[in-house]
Order: structure tokens, then C-alpha cells, then sequence
């Protein structure tokens, strides 16, 4: 009779995948954890997106105010004060009943102290004006 000989399995090849699956396991979980939209970059990630959304709103506001600043140059609906006021400026121009007051652009003060002293005169005699009523 013949005998049969049994062959005894491998144990490197399920060792093999056992190592491989716990290997990808691992990887994932770093990943989940401090990869680059894992959990401890999540504060990182919400903190830019409320910088994203307020340099929307800033950018949004300043489209408004183009289609604002638009809609007025319409031909339909020309407001001739703007107009007269804006071809004054660029043309450095001025009214005969136009009041020029100089600013200083860094201070935003008036330039000339005769000012101050003119406008002293005028706000004590407008209040003397309305103390004699």
C-alpha cells in the first residue's frame, strides 16, 4: 500500500499578506491622523478657510462697488453733480463758488493754518448768528 505523504502549507505566504494589510493599516491611519488633511491639520484647514472667506467678502464688496460706481456712468441715469464733481477732480479744476481746502495726505489735516483760523471766524459767527435769534 502506498502511503501518502501529506505537504504542509506554507506559512509565508499568509504571513506575507498579514504584513502587507497591517502595513497598508498603518498608512492609512497616519494618514488619517498627520497627513495633510488628517486631524491635526484640520485647525489649519478651518483657519484658512475663514481667511479665504473674508478675503471674499472683501473682494465681493469691491465688485459691488465697481457695479455701483458702473451703473452710475449709465447714460440713462447720469446724475450731472457726479459728473461736473468727477470732470472737476480729473481735470484739477474748480468752481467759482467752490470752497478748496489743501489736505496733507499723510495726516489727512488741512495744509494751511490760515484755515483753522477762517474756520474758527466762521463757526464763532454762525453761533453768534444763532445766539441772536
Amino acid at each position: 500500500m502506498p502511503t501518502t505523504r501529506l505537504k504542509r502549507p506554507a506559512i509565508w505566504r499568509p504571513l506575507a499578506l498579514t504584513i502587507a494589510l497591517l502595513g497598508f493599516q498603518g498608512y492609512l491611519g497616519f494618514s488619517a491622523i498627520g497627513g495633510q488633511f488628517g486631524i491635526k491639520n484640520r485647525t489649519e484647514i478651518l483657519i484658512d478657510i475663514d481667511q479665504l472667506k473674508a478675503q471674499s467678502a472683501a473682494l465681493q464688496a469691491e465688485i459691488d462697488d465697481y457695479r455701483h460706481r458702473a451703473t452710475l456712468m449709465d447714460p440713462r441715469r447720469l446724475d450731472p453733480d457726479i459728473v461736473t464733481e468727477r470732470a472737476r477732480f480729473l481735470l484739477n479744476m474748480a468752481n467759482v463758488d467752490d470752497i478748496i481746502v489743501m489736505v496733507d495726505r499723510t495726516t489727512g489735516k488741512p495744509i494751511s493754518s490760515k484755515f483753522q483760523e477762517l474756520a474758527l471766524d466762521e463757526i464763532t459767527s454762525i453761533i453768534q448768528a444763532e445766539s441772536t435769534l
